[in-house]
This record gives C-alpha cells, structure tokens and sequence, in this order.
C-alpha cells in the first residue's frame, strides 16, 4: 500500500478500499437474500415431510449434496473444508426447523 510522508495511507488507497468494502457489503446483502430463499423452500420441504410422515433427516441427500458442495468450492478456489462446515451449518438449522414442524 502505497503511504504519504506522515505514514497514512494514500487517497487511491483508500479509495480502493472503500469501493472493495462497498464490493463486500453488496456481496453480503445477497448472500442474506439467496439464504431467505433457501430456508422458504426448506420450509416447504418441511411441511412436506410432516404432512407425510417422513423423516426430518435425509443423511442420503445430506451427503450427496456435502460432495456436491465440496466440488463447487474446489471449482471456485473456495476451502472445501471451510464450504462443507458452511452446509453444515446450514444443514443444521434446516433439521432444527423440520422438526419442529
């Protein structure tokens, strides 16, 4: 990063960071609104299920979709590990909600 003489950093610099911060918040605004949608269509998935007597657990699905997952990230150059701890978590709170239905 380039510096002024006093040690702070330079106007393009910040700037920069400014427009990779406004990158990031926009980034994170649609990784809240694709979860929304996510958890409408789980929620519907649960309903399913309770009206049908069908287990709130897939471990079949839940497995096929962690290696799915895993291949997106290594495609992406994102950390598997970090992607199957993610559908994890997600997974986990999908569970949660079916069976409180």
């Amino acid at each position: 990063m380039s510096t002024l003489q006093d040690g702070t950093a330079s106007q393009d610099a910040y700037s920069r960071l400014l427009e990779l911060r406004a990158s990031i918040d926009n980034l994170d605004s649609a990784v809240v609104h694709l979860l929304a949608e996510r958890f409408k269509c789980t929620q519907q998935v649960g309903r399913l299920k309770a009206a049908h007597g069908m287990p709130a657990v897939d471990p079949d699905r839940e497995a096929v979709q962690i290696r799915r997952l895993r291949s997106l990230a290594e495609q992406a150059r994102l950390d598997p590990e970090f992607a199957e701890k993610f559908l994890n978590f997600i997974i986990d709170e999908v569970v949660r909600n079916h069976r409180s239905l």
